[in-house]
C-alpha cells in the first residue's frame, strides 16, 4: 500500500473498519432508509443502519425526520415497531415538488443486482 492509496483525504481512500465508500451519493441517507422501510416494514432499526452504513442513532434520527414531515408512520405490534410509508407525499426540494416519494421507491423496487441481500421482498 502505498502511502497515497492511504491518504484519508482523498475521497475515495478506504475507510477505517470498512471497505471504501464514496464521498458522496445520488441518494441521500434519508433516501436509503425510506427504501430499506419500504423493502421490509418490520425492519429492525440496527438493520437500516447496517444496510444504509450509518449507525443506529443516525438511523433513528432519520426514522424521526420521515416520521415527522409525514413520510411514514409508525405503529408499535407487540414489542416490535411497523413502519408504513406514505407514497403520495412529495419531495421536498422544489426542483422535485411535483414527484411523488413513490415514484423513488418504484424505481428502486426491482431486484437488487445479483439478487443481493437488498433485493425486495415479495409483500
Amino acid at each position: 500500500m502505498t502511502a497515497e492509496s492511504s491518504d484519508p483525504s482523498r475521497p475515495d481512500a478506504p475507510r477505517p473498519g470498512g471497505p471504501a465508500r464514496p464521498a458522496w451519493t445520488f441518494i441521500t441517507n434519508h433516501g436509503h432508509v425510506l427504501l430499506a422501510v419500504a423493502r421490509d416494514p418490520d425492519i429492525l432499526v440496527a438493520d437500516i443502519a447496517g444496510r444504509v452504513g450509518i449507525t443506529t442513532r443516525a438511523a433513528l434520527q432519520i426514522l424521526k425526520d420521515l416520521e415527522t414531515a409525514g413520510y411514514l408512520e409508525r405503529a408499535r405490534v407487540g414489542r416490535r415497531t411497523r413502519y408504513t410509508i406514505r407514497p403520495h407525499q412529495h419531495f421536498r426540494h422544489p426542483t422535485t415538488a411535483a414527484q411523488e416519494v413513490d415514484g423513488l421507491i418504484r424505481l428502486f423496487s426491482g431486484p437488487a443486482p445479483g439478487g443481493g441481500p437488498d433485493a425486495p421482498t415479495e409483500q
